[in-house]
């Protein structure tokens, strides 16, 4: 069929809104038409070449919207079902089997190589394939084939522009705290960076009934949102050194971090601030590659130091995400308050908007 995509031709450039055909859903794959996209850092560091990805090719990767077809295999799904789109794994390996498919065997060549585990690729144009199934779904796009893996069923009653960036950004903020750290009641968070990531980090820690919350975030706009959140505390990383700032609000240092900057220079401010037996969680993507962690060996031995690396918030999107859900329809975990929504055909000026960061989360919507 027929679709309309926002295309990438050559890193550095624009998007570019193009009519390309999209296959029919094959075995164990849904065809989704798209009514949100989340537009997420990871799409921005493909567009300027930070992380690989084929060339021409879709993007996006928060996708949500409605089923319209089902392919041979697929079970649980049907026509009209309102979903969320994320990730894709095998679903048969050791980590999926345990719940953690994030770390799928096969997660780079189902998510990033552009094609299908087989290298079909769904998308073409002009005859000529483009790099498509981007985190199994390349959602930039009117409508999207993903595999049942990736794929979400989601309550109706869910508006589906804050459906979207459950599927990346706002599962792995949460994830982090909930998941992969375990944040005990009663205990201290310190939150690096006041994007969507860390800002559902900070939701995330009021429900595991975090005491002390800090958020570390240059824009002021940004602190004033994690406060209304649910940050105890929030810190101008201008205003002085790190580590002092935090050790003023919690002498003995605080027990979890969660890190969305990826920047070396204020990690090292951060390990001298943990307590004893802390924990790190790292979330952001590096800007440089070969962006080492500024880790003493001795104190991190002296303290007990725990780092350790998270991809998609350790989540099992099928279980998480309506789990967050649940949350939200609740009134506990308010989503709404961090999306800004902007007209699909606009992704160039909602870029921009983002990366200024006048909005937290955009999220593109369909007519």
């Amino acid at each position: 069929m027929k679709i309309t995509a926002a295309v990438l031709d050559k890193t550095g450039e624009p998007f570019a809104l193009k009519e390309v055909e999209l296959v029919d859903p094959g075995q164990d794959e849904v065809l989704v038409e798209l009514h949100a996209t989340g537009l997420c850092h990871t799409d921005v560091a493909v567009q300027h070449g930070a992380t690989p990805f084929p060339l021409p090719g879709v993007l996006g990767h928060e996708g949500s919207g409605v089923v319209r077809a089902v392919g041979p295999g697929v079970t649980g799904l049907a026509a009209g079902d309102h979903v969320a789109l994320s990730f894709s794994s095998c679903g048969a390996c050791g980590n999926c089997r345990d719940g953690v498919p994030s770390y799928c065997d096969t997660f780079v060549a189902r998510n990033f190589m552009g094609a299908r585990i087989d290298g079909t690729r769904p998308l073409s144009l002009d005859g000529e394939g483009l790099g498509s199934n981007f985190f199994g779904q390349s959602s930039f796009a009117s409508h999207a084939v993903a595999h049942v893996r990736s794929v979400v069923k989601i309550p109706a009653e869910v508006p589906l522009a804050l459906a979207a960036p459950l599927g990346c950004g706002i599962q792995t903020g949460a994830g982090a705290v909930l998941t992969s750290l375990r944040v005990a009641e009663g205990s201290s968070v310190l939150v690096l960076g006041g994007g969507s990531v860390g800002l559902s980090a900070v939701m995330g820690a009021v429900l595991a009934g975090a005491e002390t919350i800090i958020v570390v975030e240059p824009l002021e706009s940004r602190r004033l949102v994690a406060k209304d959140l649910g940050a105890t505390h929030v810190l101008d990383p201008e205003a002085g050194k790190l580590t002092e700032q935090i050790r003023g609000i919690v002498p003995q240092g605080v027990r979890y971090a969660v890190d969305t900057t990826a920047k070396p220079a204020v990690l090292a401010e951060v390990v001298p601030a943990m307590t004893k037996r802390g924990s790190i969680a790292l979330l952001g993507i590096p800007s440089e590659p070969t962006a080492v962690l500024p880790l003493s060996l001795g104190l991190s031995q002296i303290l007990g130091l725990t780092v350790v690396g998270v991809v998609e918030g350790d989540s099992d999107p099928h279980t998480f995400i309506p789990w967050l859900l649940d949350q939200y329809l609740q009134g506990r975990f308010p989503i709404d308050r961090l999306v800004t929504t902007v007209p699909f055909a606009d992704i160039n000026e909602a870029v921009t908007t983002q990366t200024r960061g006048d909005a937290i989360k955009v999220v593109l919507t369909h007519p």
